[in-house]
């Protein structure tokens, strides 16, 4: 009877696992969506990881020696389908935010009206809408199995996704880094939210930390291991005061609260104040 019992056990779990492998590579298609804001887009060589699309070019040698970095406003560039300005807004700003977070690892983060070694700018180049009725089901679903502490992945289908492109450029104009970027939500990782920016949202982080890691290191992001984010990193991520001023433009993180309201489903304005009052 025991040892019945422990058999079952391990086939179910052995079920249980292979459904997870299975569902991480359901994710929703983000073709790389080249816009007209970069400055140039020649010598840009195909790159990525197991979920990210990249097109990318990088001056080590200019980037590296850098030492400061202002970032000017996300923008967005004729994104397919409708949307609220409001939540463009948050979207553009958890850009921003994260651009901030992750430069400061290396680079001191100046004011707009400050000059700067590096001017970093991107610009949202299409949004794949998350399907807000398919979301609210898999938060009800997702909500009642973590009661059961069983791990549910999305429903694979409605997906959102984001593609961004961005560059660096010094005081003269010339472009010392840029990048294409996109990726789609999966269904084991990236939790559903009741909007129809919603995955794009939770994936500006990704872009993000993508791109200030190729200034920072002046190398391509996609390759080396993984690394413990840095201390001012965890800080900011948690809703506390980022390593320099000129990143308190853009606002604090929604920090726990945020991934509380994530776990909930609801949408990024519910939890995120979006940039400073005086932006």
């Amino acid at each position: 009877m025991t040892f019945r019992f422990q058999h079952s056990e391990i086939a179910a779990q052995a079920v249980r696992c292979a459904a997870l492998l299975v569902s991480l590579s359901s994710c929703a298609s983000v073709a790389l969506r080249q816009g007209t804001s970069l400055g140039s887009y020649d010598g840009m060589v195909a790159s990525g990881g197991l979920l990210t699309k990249a097109k990318l070019r990088v001056d080590s040698a200019a980037v590296v020696s850098a030492q400061t970095v202002r970032i000017a406003p996300t923008t967005v560039d004729a994104v397919r389908g409708s949307f609220d300005a409001k939540d463009l807004a948050l979207l553009t700003n958890a850009v921003d935010r994260a651009l901030c977070t992750g430069l400061s690892d290396r680079f001191k983060v100046v004011a707009a009206n400050q000059p700067a070694d590096l001017i970093v700018h991107a610009t949202v180049t299409d949004i794949v809408a998350t399907n807000q009725a398919i979301a609210a089901t898999a938060t009800v679903a997702t909500l009642g199995a973590s009661v059961a502490l069983v791990p549910i992945p999305r429903i694979p289908i409605g997906l959102g996704g984001l593609s961004v492109e961005a560059e660096a450029v010094r005081p003269d104009g010339s472009q010392s880094a840029a990048m294409i970027w996109s990726r789609g939500a999966n269904v084991l990782t990236t939790k559903a939210r009741i909007s129809k920016v919603g995955d794009a949202y939770s994936l500006a982080s990704a872009f993000g930390a993508d791109f200030s890691r190729m200034l920072v290191k002046g190398q391509y992001p996609f390759k080396g291991t993984p690394v413990m984010p840095s201390m001012q990193k965890l800080k900011a991520s948690l809703g506390g005061d980022p390593k320099y001023d000129a990143c308190k433009a853009f606002g604090s993180a929604p920090g726990i609260k945020g991934a509380v309201a994530g776990q909930l489903g609801l949408p990024p304005g519910w939890s995120d104040k979006g940039a400073a009052a005086s932006q």
